[in-house]
């Protein structure tokens, strides 16, 4: 599965979690009304909303958003679902961050505390029910 980079991603613009087929639960965060909009856009018109987001991963954004407690669930879902053998994707930082999130059982908070660069390499592995972070991997 592959979502291109568009123009609005690499401005650091709120991505509107296009799907993938045969990978829905892949797909990016739905940041409801917040989508297309930078997030010094958002700050200024909203601050309180964008400081909760920010700190309480159960709350989701205006509009129909979904919480960071909803994208770790559902990549989380998807993850578990994965047929044996070896899985690539291209995927938004924020489906990186959830998915190291749910594999390691880590609290939600540290969704916040995970950097992702863009065009990085993240690898999971997993055997029996247990999944591993793989730190260090060239490119």
């Amino acid at each position: 599965m592959r979502a291109p980079l568009g123009e609005a991603e690499r401005r650091h613009r709120f991505p509107y979690g296009d799907s993938r087929p045969g990978y829905e639960g892949l797909r990016g965060q739905d940041h409801g009304a917040w989508a297309g909009r930078t997030i010094d856009e958002v700050a200024a018109e909203d601050p309180v909303a964008l400081g909760r987001w920010t700190a309480d991963t159960s709350y989701a954004p205006p509009g129909g958003g979904e919480s960071v407690d909803a994208l770790i669930a559902r990549v989380g879902l998807q993850l578990a679902g994965l047929a044996p053998g070896t899985h690539r994707g291209v995927v938004e930082q924020g489906v990186v961050r959830a998915a190291v999130v749910w594999a390691l059982e880590l609290p939600a908070a540290a969704f916040w505390r995970l950097d992702v660069r863009p065009e990085s390499v993240t690898t999971l592995t997993g055997r029996s029910g247990r999944w591993n972070l793989l730190v260090g991997a060239p490119e």
